[in-house]
């Protein structure tokens, strides 16, 4: 993964973490279709490469992402349908899929207020520590709108549905203690200390783990969120076990156990995940 700057998104690298930052601060980092893109791209670039063990997405400036730049005004939110007939992806449903579906790890470092799109982004992500200032804008009804970024899915599981009515149904302007009581928050720290103590997390998540493990786990965990029963997941789970219990990693894992020593899994991400679903 090479660190680069497209003038909306940054891609950096702190070790083994990959640092994903929306840098249109001058606007409180308003999302555009270009950052859409640019956040895709770089979420591909963070799977390709094995030496990434964690991703952390963050904003530059004083906010995380003020939601859509309303720059078009009224017109902001008529899309193109291309001569289709047929409504176009949500390009904030394409961002939350894509980080949904990450292979590594993420964590959202929510340096300041976060609103529309800029909150519905962090709830595929697997941790979200937020600055004690923060607020979380749920205001799509506000604007005539409804949720999106499968947020109708996503908010529901994390925070319980009566939560999820009552912030997106009212427009609610949330603030980061009630975030942190609610669940959408796991910890709340000093602005200027979010990404440091995110990537903290991070390294901590990772180290001495399996990246295919990982991988695995965190594919079985939000897919089994609308399994329609335990049996599923224990079908999925059993396909797991026993092809990852002749793996490598699992030799490496179980040996170094015993011998009392840090493992190093041989396995690579980018080699493939064995198909444990369907």
């Amino acid at each position: 993964m090479t660190a680069w700057n497209s003038g909306v998104v940054e891609l950096e690298r702190r070790g083994p973490i990959a640092i994903v930052r929306l840098n249109r601060p001058e606007r409180l980092n308003a999302f555009t279709s270009e950052m859409h893109d640019r956040i895709i791209e770089a979420f591909d670039e963070c799977d390709a490469d094995d030496s990434v063990r964690a991703v952390v997405i963050t904003g530059a400036g004083r906010a995380f992402c003020a939601g859509a730049d309303l720059g078009g005004g009224g017109d902001t939110f008529v899309l193109d349908d291309k001569g289709s007939g047929e409504a176009p992806p949500d390009e904030g449903g394409r961002v939350s899929l894509r980080i949904y579906r990450s292979l590594k790890p993420v964590i959202a470092a929510i340096n300041g207020p976060a609103a529309g799109v800029g909150v519905t982004m962090t709830l595929p992500a697997d941790i979200r520590i937020a600055a004690d200032n923060a607020k979380f804008g749920f205001v799509f009804t506000r604007r005539g709108l409804v949720p999106e970024a499968c947020s109708n899915w996503f908010l529901p599981r994390i925070v319980g549905i009566s939560t999820a009515l009552e912030w997106t149904i009212g427009g609610k302007m949330v603030t980061a203690d009630e975030a942190l009581e609610r669940g959408l928050v796991r910890e709340l720290v000093p602005a200027d200390q979010v990404l440091d103590r995110a990537i903290a997390v991070a390294i901590e998540l990772t180290a001495g783990v399996s990246p295919v493990s990982a991988a695995l786990t965190r594919q079985l965990m939000w897919q089994m969120l609308g399994a329609e029963s335990p049996e599923v997941a224990h079908r999925a789970e059993s396909k797991a076990i026993f092809i990852r219990g002749t793996s490598d990693d699992v030799r490496e894992g179980v040996t170094a156990f015993l011998d009392k020593r840090v493992p190093e899994f041989p396995q690579q991400v980018s080699e493939g995940l064995p198909p444990i679903f369907g």
